[in-house]
């Protein structure tokens, strides 16, 4: 049944405290992939005032300076400000890692081991995996989402562009949109808050975000003279980043998915290889769901899978379409052509979306679905043949 609602999602700046931290992990992950691509990393950051400790769970051959990594990150987000307390060039990194736990390991690896049922490549933990996909934008993403993260990509731009001095790395941005019978019809409410300059003004502030970020961006068609602007609503953002607040990896989980509009399983993404299933299981899901409605088979589509630790196979896979889905076909059916044309198995999922390359920078920052790169594989739409003659249609 179609309905009519507002719905709210966020996106996050580079410089935010928590994608600060998912950035650095992320830098760590590539830098082991760079030189081993059989390394298995969870790398955690925490980042307060001007300490930063780097922690998790690496086993790699490869040789790491992981100051000279952390650093490199936070340069590239911008923290390089002489009124900045978190500096890259003046931070204070702790480094807390350890290997691989060897029961972990002995369920992941491709070998057998007592008490384990098969010798293949088994998920790295247990745990539940979502994907999910919408013909409302033309990246079959969810509208607020995507357009919460235009704003902060092109707030970002023009930060690093040097063209607006007062600009600073710390920022967040929110987008309400009215929905009637299921479809974006209007943006109600805008919500920029970016960390500036002590001597900005906040009207400079408020007049170049509506102007130049906002009205640059955002449909024109969605905005309405009723539609509110929020910018800098506290009216001062000086302190921000790790100063002002706590920076913890993967704790943005609705930002890098769906924001809110598709389920999460509630694993975080950055600074995990793709043997860790939160990770690449979540990447397969989208990629699942972006195939199905691609293939005109349903206008969304949500698909669920699960996994037991050292365990191949999948333990559930549920696919809904929300009533969406062309006459004739159910749910059912469209699970039984996912399971035929796509491999569940975590070793397949590494080949089938060629993730043992340091890519995952690029995913960082403004989702983690929704791009339009080469090397996000997960968003190409080349299974829309297989699933059609899977359906028979």
């Amino acid at each position: 049944m179609s309905k009519n609602f507002i719905f709210s999602s966020e996106s996050v700046g580079e410089g935010h405290p928590d994608k600060v931290c998912d950035t650095i992990s992320d830098y760590v992950l590539d830098a082991c992939l760079a030189q081993d691509k059989h390394s298995r990393v969870a790398c955690e950051t925490y980042a307060k005032s001007n300490l930063v400790v780097v922690g998790g769970e690496i086993t790699t051959k490869a040789k790491l300076d992981f100051n000279a990594i952390a650093r490199e990150a936070i340069r590239d987000i911008g923290y390089v400000n002489d009124d900045d307390v978190f500096h890259a060039d003046k931070v204070l990194i702790m480094n807390a890692v350890t290997s691989q736990s060897p029961d972990i390991a002995q369920g992941v690896d491709a070998k057998a081991a007592e008490g384990k049922d098969t010798d293949e490549q088994g998920a790295g933990d247990q745990g539940l995996m979502f994907g999910y996909a919408s013909n409302e934008t033309p990246e079959l993403m969810p509208a607020p989402i995507m357009f919460a993260h235009q704003l902060g990509r092109e707030l970002t731009r023009v930060r690093k562009s040097g063209k607006v001095a007062w600009l600073r790395p710390d920022a967040k941005s929110q987008v309400s949109v009215r929905y009637v019978d299921d479809q974006p019809v209007e943006i109600t409410n805008v919500v920029i808050s970016t960390q500036h300059a002590a001597d900005a003004k906040h009207k400079t502030i408020k007049d170049f975000c509506i102007e130049n970020i906002v009205k640059k961006v955002l449909p024109k068609h969605l905005l309405t003279k009723k539609t509110q602007f929020l910018i800098n609503p506290t009216g001062r953002f000086v302190v921000g980043g790790p100063q002002g607040d706590t920076g913890l990896t993967g704790r943005k989980i609705i930002v890098d998915s769906y924001g809110g509009m598709g389920r999460h399983g509630g694993g975080a993404f950055s600074g995990k290889d793709p043997s860790k299933v939160d990770r690449s299981a979540a990447y397969m899901g989208r990629w699942v769901a972006k195939n199905i409605v691609a293939a005109g088979i349903a206008s969304s589509a949500e698909i669920q899978f699960a996994y037991a630790i050292g365990y191949p196979e999948p333990v559930s896979v549920c696919v809904n379409t929300f009533g969406t889905a062309i006459d004739g076909i159910t749910d059912t059916q469209i699970e039984n052509a996912v399971r035929e044309v796509f491999s569940f198995k975590p070793a397949n999922i590494v080949k089938q979306l060629n993730l043992l390359r340091p890519i995952y920078r690029k995913t960082t920052n403004y989702g983690h679905f929704g791009k339009n790169d080469p090397d996000i594989t997960w968003e190409k739409t080349d299974k829309v043949k297989a699933l059609n003659q899977a359906l028979k249609l």
